[in-house]
């Protein structure tokens, strides 16, 4: 019961920081690209060092404890990219014009008449539903990780965190300057958040009475290939388009260093 607790509130933290992306759209001046291009690369570094060193091994041996070597791989092999397609689907789901990970730049929004305060009302609005249609396989991914392992539940909210930043500066800033109001696009941006903890909840709900090597095989390769698909289709070509190449790449090699280096700590 700890764990799953601590695997909770994990979850809740991740998703929460959509908040912290509000809070840096309302109290900076100016956004910093250079910083948010590095933090995203280093998020998606962390994401795709750990989903392939470890997420994708440690499946892998469970599957092929309980299904012998050549099924085992195979289904690890099937569930990866099954994560990969979910999470390709749900992409293809959301409106291109609302994707929440398009740069959003605080200092390029001034005053605004009445038809584009709908429109952005509008915005602000489907971006808010399409991060929480995005969040929800997150949140089930931070929650299984932490839920196997604590150490490395840690380290992938750390990564999702970073990378729901922009996510709630893409929900507040077209909010706040349909309404007026930093306390209202504050609070829609955090509760778009809030499907991160819903899909671990749901997840756990569902499956964890049936837990075993077989379910946990599968659902930690599924996990492995969403979090691949998120850095490489949202987090490199957003910190691409916020800073310049290098800064992006400088961030993926951190994350994965940090990464490696955390692993070998605590292995």
């Amino acid at each position: 019961m700890n764990n799953v607790l601590f695997a909770f509130a994990l979850t809740l933290f991740a998703g929460l920081s959509t908040g912290i992306g509000s809070a840096l759209a309302f109290f900076t001046k100016k956004t910093n690209k250079e910083f948010l291009s590095g933090a995203l690369g280093f998020s998606a570094g962390v994401m795709i060092y750990v989903s392939l060193v470890e997420i994708f091994v440690k499946s892998k041996d469970s599957l092929q404890q309980a299904l012998g070597d050549f099924n085992g791989y195979l289904v690890t092999t099937v569930a990866f990219f099954g994560g990969m397609a979910l999470i390709a689907l749900i992409d293809r789901l959301v409106p291109s014009f609302t994707n929440p990970h398009e740069p959003k730049d605080i200092e390029d929004i001034n005053a605004v008449d009445a038809d584009e305060k709908q429109q952005l009302l509008r915005m602000g609005m489907f971006s808010a539903l399409a991060i929480a249609i995005h969040n929800f396989p997150e949140g089930l991914a931070t929650f299984a990780s932490a839920l196997k392992d604590p150490t490395l539940g840690v380290s992938i909210a750390i990564a999702i965190a970073i990378h729901n930043i922009p996510e709630g500066i893409a929900v507040s800033v077209p909010l706040y300057y349909a309404t007026g109001s930093r306390k209202k696009a504050f609070y829609l941006s955090l509760l778009s958040g809030l499907s991160e903890p819903l899909g671990a909840l749901l997840g756990y709900t569902l499956l964890y009475r049936f837990f075993n090597d077989i379910v946990f095989g599968i659902l930690f390769a599924a996990v492995a290939g969403i979090m691949v698909f998120i850095a490489l289709d949202e987090l490199l070509p957003t910190a691409e388009k916020y800073g310049k190449h290098h800064i992006a790449i400088y961030g993926l090699v951190s994350g994965m260093a940090v990464m490696a280096l955390s692993l070998v700590l605590f292995s």
